[in-house]
């Protein structure tokens, strides 16, 4: 008798929207229209998910740009910004695995609304920071705050790459859907940091960590009372053994793992700029808290441009994560050694910033894309965790790693460092594994 074939290892599996034995009673419930009789249709439920998630997501960069702007004028070191990075990126290495486990025994709406109430609190205590608090005692709540704020998106994230699967009707529009939410992020990315650095100009950063708070509510009350999503298409997996993050690392598949493996390896060489983003953006354009901005939405420019190639070829691509993955990495590397020759030629920094973001951008959202459409309803939340550990705690590794060799050889030492070493990783994956294919599960 054949074996029987596991995700990710490149054969097509059921798509795991039955109710399995490990499916709670709580999984059965059937969408309900709201008061009044009106029930949004389920394209309309997808779009009220995006931006709810978009408006998060604006304000939460928003009150980003405005910590490290103050961490900044108080420090004046890479260091403390690589730490603030790591703070809000860390978590998500230890955490995820937990997030995962959580997501597929307990349900994906539950983990959501909780972890998103997880992060309107981190958010009051970064607003209440600045009047209350001066000197240390305000940076450390300020990395306190930003810490909470880890923690919780960890699960926030790892929730809601599960959760998506359950406003689609069928499994060809996951892909396309998922990489939604990357070109959505991405336009977060892209209006929250101006918006935070003029008001941190115009009125003082605690206008900005205010709003970081309020945009909280609005997913909540989206995914509480306008979402009707399908539960019983919502596989869990029980408790026990089974339900472990080994398990889903064992039954993913090697497509799956090696995806995993070299998204690690990349994201350690090329995925820092975020946690040093503050002092780039000073080399570049200065030190106002505008040019933070502007510096940040160009990265996010870039990385709407990439999410938005993702999206319109999803499947092509998700079926094909060597050659994806590969070019992902080897653009970020010729752009950051681009930043390392073009020292002093803003317009050539700003470009290559450009494509450090379509670089990244691609590579993050494209894993968390194969690992979804190639893995069982089953396995999606421990996937998403796996995922989000992959990305060595968001880039707060290699942020951590980067400012400390900036404080040693400089930032165009450390690109061109870095960069030499990604250009190596993916040269290596498109000689070796561009012909790699997955079939996403139907």
């Amino acid at each position: 008798m054949p074996a029987s074939p596991r995700p990710g290892d490149g054969r097509p599996l059921g798509d795991g929207s039955g109710s399995g034995s490990g499916s709670q009673g709580g999984a059965r419930r059937r969408s309900r229209p709201l008061a009044g009789g009106w029930s949004p249709g389920r394209p309309t439920q997808r779009r009220l998910f995006l931006l709810a998630s978009g408006l998060s997501t604006s304000g939460s960069f928003a009150g980003l740009t405005a910590k490290g702007w103050i961490l900044l004028q108080g420090s004046d070191t890479p260091l403390v910004l690589a730490l603030h990075f790591a703070t809000l990126s860390l978590p998500s290495l230890l955490l995820s695995g937990p997030a995962g486990v959580a997501t597929d025994r307990l349900g994906s709406a539950f983990v959501l609304v909780r972890a998103q109430w997880g992060l309107f609190a981190a958010a009051v205590m970064g607003a209440l920071a600045i009047p209350l608090l001066q000197g240390q005692a305000q940076t450390l709540m300020l990395l306190l705050s930003t810490l909470m704020v880890g923690v919780a998106s960890t699960y926030e994230q790892t929730a809601r790459n599960k959760y998506t699967a359950l406003l689609v009707e069928e499994p060809q529009q996951l892909g396309p859907y998922i990489a939604s939410f990357s070109v959505v992020f991405n336009v977060g990315k892209l209006v929250g940091p101006p918006l935070g650095g003029w008001l941190v100009a115009l009125t003082g950063p605690t206008t900005a960590l205010t709003l970081d708070a309020l945009s909280y509510l609005l997913p909540i009350a989206t995914v509480r009372w306008l979402l009707r999503p399908d539960h019983s298409r919502e596989q869990r997996s029980g408790s026990g053994h089974g339900a472990s993050l080994a398990v889903a690392w064992r039954d993913c598949g090697p497509v799956l793992r090696h995806v995993l493996r070299f998204t690690a390896l990349a994201t350690l060489a090329g995925f820092f700029h975020p946690g040093l983003a503050p002092l780039i953006a000073r080399e570049v354009l200065g030190p106002s808290p505008q040019a933070l901005g502007i510096f940040t939405s160009v990265l996010a420019a870039g990385s709407i441009s990439g999410g938005l190639v993702l999206q319109r070829r999803s499947g092509w691509l998700s079926q094909r994560p060597g050659w994806l993955l590969g070019s992902c990495a080897l653009l970020t590397a010729l752009a950051q050694l681009g930043m390392a020759a073009s020292s002093g030629e803003r317009s050539v920094q700003l470009l290559m910033t450009f494509l450090i973001g379509a670089g990244t951008a691609c590579l993050l959202a494209g894993t968390n894309l194969i690992a979804q459409v190639g893995a069982p309803m089953a396995l999606r939340g421990r996937m998403a965790g796996l995922g989000q550990i992959a990305f060595l705690g968001g880039g707060g590794l290699s942020g951590l790693m980067a400012a400390l060799l900036s404080g040693a050889i400089g930032l165009g030492s450390t690109f061109a460092l870095m960069g030499s070493a990604g250009l190596l990783i993916g040269a290596r994956e498109l000689v070796r594994r561009r012909g790699l294919r997955l079939e996403a599960i139907r």
